[in-house]
Formats: C-alpha cells, structure tokens, sequence
C-alpha cells in the first residue's frame, strides 16, 4: 500500500474511518481506499477501495475529502479526476458523489457520475 497523499478521518456510528489517496496521481491506479477501528489511534483494518477509475467517465479519481449533511446520515465524498478525453496529466476536474455504506458499515464503493449531486439548501 502506497499512501499517496490527502488523509483524511471521520466517525460513523462510534467508527473511525481513516481515507487516503493511494497510487501514481498521474496512472490509472490512483483511486481511493479506507481502514476502519474503534479508535482514532487505531489499530486500523484496511477494508479497500471505494473510488477508482471509470473508463466511462474519467481517471485519476483521488485527493478527496468527505461531507456529512447534519442531522443526517448522509454523506459526500469530493474528489479530482481527470476527463478521458484530456491527456494533460494536471488538468483536473472537481466532483461530488454520493458515498454509502452498508448495514455493516462497510463504504460501497463510489460510483462516478457526470450529473454529481442534487443541490440542498444551506441553513
């Protein structure tokens, strides 16, 4: 495992999930993954990866961050990607996606969209 760069913790349920960027930023194996434990100071068990490369709809996907809408379960992960059609290794989109779990917990993994996420009101 190659820690590329872009950690980044939050906790869910009283679980500590630790994210990272891992790969070549510039190769198709730059994808994100995440461990879960019961502390911030770990042990932590890697569980896999959650976002990666759609040859349908871009490379490079990594260097995220996540959102979580208060009073909600509902959580966002944003991220870079690279469009297919750019062969520009720095040219770089910004996205936002859904980010699900499942009843145990585990991130689904992400899928990538062209359209992103619905707007919601700020309060």
């Amino acid at each position: 495992m190659q820690i590329q760069k872009r950690s980044f913790m939050f906790i869910r349920d009283g679980k500590y999930y630790f994210m990272w960027s891992e790969g070549g930023w510039t190769g198709p194996d730059y994808r994100v993954a995440y461990a879960i434990s019961d502390s911030p100071f770990g042990p932590f068990e890697r569980e896999g990866v959650i976002l990666e490369q759609d040859d349908n709809i871009g490379r490079g996907a990594g260097h995220h961050s996540v959102l979580k809408i208060p009073e909600t379960d509902d959580f966002y992960i944003v991220y870079h990607r690279r469009p297919l059609e750019e062969s520009d290794r720095n040219h770089r989109v910004t996205c936002i996606d859904k980010m699900e779990f499942d009843e145990n917990g585990k991130i689904l993994p992400v899928t990538m969209t062209f359209e992103g996420v619905p707007a919601r009101p700020l309060k």
